[in-house]
Order: C-alpha cells, then sequence, then structure tokens
C-alpha cells in the first residue's frame, strides 16, 4: 500500500465512521484501544469506513439496509443495535427499519428476524426515553 494513501484513507474512515456511528462512540472505541487492539481498530477506520463507505455507489441509507440485513444473516447480534442507530443517524425511519427486518425474516430466518426486531425495539425505546 501506497504510505502516502493511508493518512488520507485513515481520516476519510474517521469522518465517516464519527458520522455514522456517532463521535460519542467512535470516541469511546478509541479510548479502549489497547497496543494489541490498534491495528484492527486501524484496519476498519481505513478499509471498512475509509475505503467501502466512502465509495460513490451507495448511498448511506442503503448500505446501513445490507449492513443491518447482513448483521441479522450472520446472528452478530452485539454489533446489530449499533448499526440500528448507525441506521437512524443515517435517515432510516423505524418504519423502513422494520422493512429491513421482515425481508431478513425471508431470506436470513424467522428466528433471526425476531431477535433482530427485539433488539431494534430496545434501540427504539432507549431512543425515545
Amino acid at each position: 500500500m501506497d504510505n502516502d494513501a493511508a493518512p488520507d484513507t485513515r481520516a476519510e474512515g474517521t469522518a465517516v465512521r464519527r458520522a455514522v456511528l456517532g463521535a460519542e462512540h467512535v470516541d469511546a472505541a478509541r479510548a479502549r484501544t489497547t497496543p494489541f487492539t490498534e491495528p484492527f481498530q486501524d484496519l476498519i477506520t481505513r478499509y471498512a469506513w475509509g475505503e467501502i463507505w466512502t465509495r460513490p455507489g451507495l448511498d448511506r441509507r442503503t448500505r446501513s439496509c445490507m449492513v443491518l440485513t447482513a448483521l441479522c444473516a450472520n446472528g452478530h447480534w452485539d454489533e446489530l443495535a449499533m448499526h440500528v442507530r448507525a441506521a437512524l443517524r443515517n435517515g432510516l425511519t423505524p418504519a423502513e427499519l422494520q422493512e429491513v427486518f421482515l425481508q431478513a425474516a425471508v431470506y436470513c430466518g424467522v428466528p433471526a428476524a425476531n431477535k433482530a426486531f427485539a433488539i431494534a425495539q430496545r434501540v427504539l425505546e432507549e431512543d425515545d426515553g
């Protein structure tokens, strides 16, 4: 990789990550970073956020729908609440979240969608409270 490209990708990734996940979440993740986890934090900032989320082919709302479906399909429940919040930040409505998880019920399975609905409901209640 070109060393000159890394700082720009990192900066772009950090900006998108903060916009999508929220500054508070990103700051907390950075505060928990250790020498052991630093390479991973750098990887996701540069690659997931700086290379993928910045691509022009899909808007952030669509990317959020895809991430929610992938997390549901793979049972990545620890990440789902964070990405439900991100989807709301990216402009999805609760009704659109409902549609994402109804679609996921057909393609990912009813038990997975059931779990996703429960997590999303908790997030929506927390945000209303």
